[in-house]
């Protein structure tokens, strides 16, 4: 039996948000730590068949952290020791929130999925880009997820985002545009092309390269595929997909499905992977796949489906800390039993 599963019913004892916040403190305390070195060599994967690029980053392997697991870039560092390719923190609003009221953070621990209403609780993006002024960068590189301050009006939604771009941004290896959240009032109407443009030209005028943007499952096919024509028009340099969805599929078996808000995991996964096929077959520009991740099998999926690299949070919390090494491992299995000399080969193999 693994570690994790024997301190699995303590953690689930505690509220979701209070065992995230736990987890934080722990590998706070671990970080910079000779502790750091020991996960490392117990949790990296190191094999140039996992290295790969995209948006002109190396990334040692395919699969990182997803933004919302360290909204305030206080332990990248012991995330990427887990063995994670690259860690996205955020996001990170222009001014300092307080998020939702609590409970705002729910497990569905039947359907491996977590219900999230948090609303960017964050420090704000003085005191994060101070942090990251004045910390050690990871070996990894380092995505920062950027939103909108809930108290800014759609219409001076340009301008907010450029803010926070402006404290954070010279420390990402690239800059990910949240217009997806469904926690934030009105947020998703920016994925619209006319708001796009207006914000993501703003952040390209600025310097912000490589720049991404992350959208919702819930989008549209015909508004996936206009805002697909922005990111081409534009010249951006990758998409997110997918956010959380406020869909509830009926296989939910959960008493907790009827909290409102973000919903990840497992009953996303088939989900995401078809959106991710379905932007990666209208665009050229790199994919990150997110929604559902938790084993070898689901981030290949992804992969074959046009993903150049997978992130995950909610498998995080229900496979531990080994979930990197295990995917890891796993799409090496993957790779030789298919013929392929790298993860790069494998890259929209189905499509």
């Amino acid at each position: 039996m693994r570690a994790y599963d024997l301190a699995k019913p303590a953690l689930y004892a505690l509220p979701a948000e209070t065992a995230h916040e736990t987890t934080q403190r722990l590998l706070r305390a671990v970080q910079g730590t000779p502790i750091q070195s020991f996960l490392r060599d117990r949790y990296a994967v190191s094999d140039e068949r996992l290295e790969t690029e995209a948006f002109g980053v190396e990334f040692p392997t395919p699969v990182g952290v997803a933004a919302g697991f360290d909204k305030n870039a206080r332990v990248p560092r012991a995330l990427a020791s887990l063995g994670f390719g690259h860690v996205e923190v955020g996001g990170v609003t222009a001014e300092r929130q307080p998020g939702n009221p609590k409970p705002r953070m729910f497990r569905l621990r039947e359907d491996e999925a977590i219900v999230n209403r948090m609303g960017f609780n964050n420090d704000g993006a003085d005191v994060v880009g101070d942090r990251l002024d004045r910390e050690p960068a990871p070996d990894v590189p380092l995505g920062v997820n950027v939103g909108k301050s809930k108290s800014t009006p759609l219409s001076e939604a340009a301008d907010d985002y450029l803010y926070t771009f402006e404290r954070v941004g010279d420390h990402a290896d690239y800059v990910a545009v949240n217009v997806s959240s469904p926690n934030t009032p009105g947020l998703r109407s920016l994925q619209n092309r006319e708001s796009l443009e207006r914000i993501l030209g703003t952040l390209s005028d600025a310097g912000a390269d490589p720049l991404l943007v992350k959208f919702s499952p819930d989008l549209p096919e015909p508004a996936v595929e206009e805002a697909l024509g922005v990111v081409d028009d534009l010249d951006l340099d990758g998409v997110i997909a997918t956010n959380t969805t406020t869909e509830r599929p009926e296989s939910l078996r959960s008493p907790q499905r009827a909290e409102r808000g973000g919903l990840s995991g497992k009953p996303i996964e088939e989900r995401a992977t078809g959106m991710v096929r379905f932007i990666a077959e209208r665009t050229d520009v790199p994919v990150i796949g997110v929604g559902g991740v938790s084993d070898a099998a689901g981030a290949y999926a992804k992969i074959r489906n046009g993903a150049s690299l997978v992130q995950l949070y909610t498998g995080l919390v229900y496979e531990g800390p080994s979930v990197a090494r295990d995917i890891n491992e796993g799409l090496l299995d993957l790779l030789e039993r298919d013929g392929f000399d790298s993860v790069a080969d494998a890259v929209g193999a189905d499509l």
